[in-house]
């Protein structure tokens, strides 16, 4: 990463994700350059846009709002909505939560873990999964439970659990084939 400053005090950063298109966020910051308290929803944007917010994108939404870099990455890593790496095509969010935990989740994070060679906050490296544990996804007469995408997957064991991953990463393999 290289810095240098510049006279207009705006920290200009160069970082490896330099080849994004950040001109593809132009139309959401002219939306909302004139509205106070809009960084939120323009990171919310970004991160549609993008699929996570990548640093490259933090300091154009800095450079071109005129909030200081800090305060930007303050917001995106206050918030657990934000995303500052990307996520693979499955995000399984593991309920962590007590009924879950009293019904074995731990179990279904380590079949998780051994399945995919992942642990919380981490992406297999052909980026088709994520495993992020989450307090709770309120559905506690399921538990055991996992949201994939989406779809809600209870009364998990290990067993079933490796099914479905399994079964997922066959989907996706016959879908980029086809």
């Amino acid at each position: 990463m290289k810095c240098c400053g510049g006279n207009n005090s705006v920290l200009k950063v160069q970082f490896k994700d330099d080849d994004i298109d950040l001109t593809a966020l132009d139309a959401t910051l002219e939306k909302y350059k004139s509205t106070k308290g809009s960084l939120i929803t323009i990171l919310q944007k970004a991160q549609e846009i993008y699929g996570y917010l990548p640093l490259s994108v933090l300091n154009y939404v800095a450079q071109n709002t005129g909030v200081k870099p800090a305060k930007v990455y303050g917001v995106a890593t206050f918030y657990t909505q934000f995303r500052l790496e990307p996520v693979g095509e499955n995000l399984i969010m593991l309920c962590q939560g007590t009924a879950c935990h009293v019904n074995g989740a731990k179990g279904i994070e380590e079949a998780i873990t051994e399945e995919l060679n992942i642990k919380d906050g981490q992406t297999t490296e052909d980026n088709l999964f994520t495993l992020n544990n989450v307090a709770c996804l309120g559905c506690c007469s399921l538990s055991p439970v996992m949201m994939i995408n989406g779809e809600t997957y209870g009364h998990l064991t290990p067993k079933k659990t490796v099914e479905i991953l399994r079964n997922l990463k066959k989907n996706d393999l016959d879908t980029k084939e086809a």
